[in-house]
């Protein structure tokens, strides 16, 4: 399977790819390798395949989620530009 040059210019516009003549020449003969390889993969006889859903079979093991508090009230608040005694201050949002 292969394309012409016109098929590419008509790619190129559709993905508003602007190419020079050395450009579409390259391009044209790397596109072609990519249709040749799909095609090369078409061959293949996969009616035994399973379809492939992750690609390995390990499960990831995550730590167990523990609720606690790894800050301070006073250290949460130390760096905060304006504080107002337990609570942060933000500028007001609604009228």
């Amino acid at each position: 399977m292969s394309t012409d040059l016109a098929t590419l210019r008509k790619l190129a516009h559709l993905s508003r790819l602007e190419l020079d003549e050395t450009k579409e020449q390259k391009m044209l003969g790397e596109l072609n390798k990519i249709l040749n390889w799909v095609e090369q993969l078409r061959e293949l006889d996969t009616t035994n395949v399973e379809p492939l859903v992750h690609l390995s079979h390990e499960i990831n093991v995550l730590r167990p989620d523990e609720a606690r508090n790894t800050v301070s009230h006073q250290e949460g608040l130390r760096n905060a530009p304006r504080k107002d005694s337990d609570y942060f201050r933000v500028p007001k949002v609604l009228d």
